[in-house]
This record gives C-alpha cells, sequence and structure tokens, in this order.
C-alpha cells in the first residue's frame, strides 16, 4: 500500500453545528462528539442560538476531548415561525469565524469545511471521502426529503441532475448534509453566505452554492454518489408528562 500521508498534510475538517436549548440536546451532541473523536485532524465550530453560551455546552464542550470553537448568536425571533429556514445565523457566525481566523494566517493549510447539523449520523468513511475535497464536493444523503435517500445523479464523473423527491428543479437538489468545501473556496468568495431575505424553505443550500461553485464543477464523491455515509436520524420528541413541576429531586441533575 502506498505511504500514509504524515497528519500535518492532511487537510483539517472544520465541522460547524449550529444548536439550541431543547431536552435531547446534551444527548445530540453526546453522540457527535463521539463521531468527530475518531477522525484525525477535525475541528468542531459548535454555535448555540442564544444570546449568550449556556453553561450546559461550555461544560460540555470543555470535556469533549476535541479541538472545538464554542460560539453564539440568537436568531431574531422574527425568524423562528414554522416555514422558516433554521440556523441560517449560526452557520454565518462559523463562517464568519474561519475567515476572520485565516485572515491574518499565513495562506491557510489546506482545510474543508461542511455543515454538520447535531441530528444526524455520519460514518466515519464520510470524512475520508470529503478530505480530498478541491472545490465543492458532493455525496447522498439517507432518510431524508420524504424518500429513503437523495442524491446527485452522475455520469462519466460529473454530476447531471438530482434523485429527489422534492423541488428536483432546485440548482442544487442537495441536503445541508450532502456537501463539503474547501477553506479556499469559503476564503476567496468572502461574501458568501446563507442568505434570510429573498431566501425559500429549502432553497438554502441552492443558494449558498451558486454563490461559490457551479453543477458542473461539483465532485461527486462516495463511489459516484452510490452510497449513503450520511443519515438525516431525527431524534423522537420527547416524552416528559411525569416531570414535576413543583417538588423536584433534591439534587440538580444536568442532563
Amino acid at each position: 500500500p502506498p505511504p500514509r500521508r504524515p497528519e500535518a498534510a492532511l487537510p483539517t475538517i472544520y465541522a460547524i453545528t449550529p444548536t439550541y436549548s431543547r431536552p435531547v440536546q446534551k444527548a445530540e451532541l453526546t453522540r457527535l462528539a463521539n463521531t468527530f473523536r475518531q477522525v484525525s485532524r477535525l475541528h468542531w465550530i459548535l454555535v448555540e442560538d442564544a444570546a449568550a453560551r449556556s453553561e450546559l455546552v461550555s461544560r460540555f464542550v470543555a470535556g469533549a476531548g476535541l479541538p472545538c470553537t464554542h460560539l453564539h448568536v440568537p436568531t431574531p425571533r422574527r425568524y423562528k415561525r414554522p416555514g422558516l429556514p433554521r440556523a441560517t445565523e449560526q452557520r454565518n457566525a462559523g463562517l464568519a469565524w474561519l475567515r476572520q481566523r485565516h485572515q491574518h494566517l499565513p495562506p491557510p493549510q489546506p482545510g474543508v469545511l461542511f455543515f454538520a447539523d447535531d441530528d444526524n449520523t455520519y460514518s466515519l468513511e464520510l470524512f475520508q471521502e470529503m478530505r480530498t475535497t478541491r472545490k465543492v464536493s458532493v455525496w447522498p444523503v439517507g432518510l431524508v426529503g420524504g424518500r429513503r435517500y437523495e442524491r446527485p445523479v452522475v455520469e462519466n464523473g460529473k454530476v447531471v441532475g438530482w434523485y429527489t423527491g422534492w423541488r428536483a428543479d432546485r440548482p442544487f437538489a442537495i441536503d445541508m448534509a450532502g456537501f463539503a468545501v474547501s477553506l479556499q473556496v469559503i476564503l476567496s468568495h468572502p461574501k458568501a453566505v446563507f442568505k434570510r431575505r429573498g431566501s425559500q424553505p429549502g432553497m438554502q443550500e441552492s443558494d449558498f452554492l451558486k454563490q461559490i461553485t457551479t453543477v458542473e464543477e461539483l465532485e461527486p464523491k462516495a463511489n459516484n454518489c452510490t452510497k449513503v455515509l450520511v443519515w438525516h436520524t431525527r431524534t423522537e420528541k420527547v416524552n416528559l408528562a411525569n416531570e414535576p413541576k413543583y417538588h423536584l429531586d433534591t439534587v440538580n441533575i444536568e442532563v
């Protein structure tokens, strides 16, 4: 086998994870950290939807045992209605941090960015696949869009269309978990962000990718987009019907 590349030459993977306070938050972050801890050279950018960092997430980050930057930015009340895109401000805060950090550094070390929501399940193989991203790479996502999976359709190594159950007419009919972007591209398009104004639900990915690439340039991963390496698992809503309002436990336990 070819000699393994030394660690230092491996591009860093930056994972931007928006998160918000809810009963399953710590459980979701724990599962995600257990995955990320097995990936070499990964930097986790965890962005809370909050006016200040919460103690729960701060404590969690301190004990997570992996390189992590903990940010926070609240979603304005007017954007919290059903049907509106979620986590826009948090993803943009992660992008701003990345650009700021590399502004004053020598030409950046090779790096790859992807958006890792805290309720998905990630195969370790996905990180090997995305690490070789030159500009923008894409792959299938499982259990999304009302189907068992969605994927880019590939012919002769090029993306030529989309297998999707929802609005196949989108410029990039892809889920947030279905692509990665090289750090160079993020830095050379300093104005590329997720838009609030004029962005329809489900169009966030397309609106973002349109700013930095074309469909022709996409790099298919995961065996020409025939392997599912990430799943849109959703944790079921927690039943707290028996949680007491008064007469609480004598000790304060963080869940």
